[in-house]
């Protein structure tokens, strides 16, 4: 277009170079006002088409950096996941072996409480039974002694200890 306005220009048609005024006929600056509006028009458009290309440039490489950026998030993310899920599983592992140690601490505690428990009440059985025995053995004995009292006269009570006192001797003989 600045090619058309240079011809213009160069081809002399301005009536009056020298001065300045206003042409009025229409069919001789038509084309003049034309080819400026053209020519200024063309440079326009050139500026917008650099800035629409310069901003689709900056557009893709944004684009590109954006992809970029969204594939990393993507590959951290699914790095991510893969960790959760190891953790969850291992998490549950971990649960299931605590849940399991407890559940092995508890019977051991309970086998030992319930061994503690039986010996004490073997321990309280044999207590009593000896209380029994000790009860049962002084009643027997007060019996026999009052039988005894009741029964012995001083001639029973003095052949008894003769008695004794002879097999205490011989015990002594065969001792020596």
């Amino acid at each position: 277009m600045k090619n058309v306005t240079d011809s213009f220009v160069s081809l002399g048609h301005w009536p009056s170079a020298g001065s300045f005024g206003f042409n009025t006929d229409i069919l001789a600056t038509n084309p003049i006002n034309l080819s400026v509006v053209l020519g200024v028009l063309s440079d326009l458009l050139d500026n917008r088409k650099q800035r629409i290309l310069s901003t689709i440039r900056n557009s893709e490489e944004l684009r590109g950096g954006s992809i970029e950026r969204l594939e990393k998030a993507k590959t951290r993310l699914r790095k991510v996941k893969i960790e959760a899920d190891e953790f969850r599983v291992n998490g549950y592992s971990e649960i299931e072996r605590e849940k399991l140690n407890l559940i092995n601490s508890i019977y051991q505690n309970l086998e030992r409480l319930e061994n503690y428990k039986n010996e004490t009440i073997q321990f309280e059985q044999q207590r009593a039974i000896n209380q029994v025995r000790q009860r049962v053995f002084q009643q027997a004995l007060q019996g026999a002694l009052g039988t005894l009292n009741s029964c012995l006269n001083n001639e029973l009570h003095l052949r008894t200890i003769g008695a004794n006192i002879r097999m205490f001797g011989a015990m002594k003989e065969i001792t020596d």
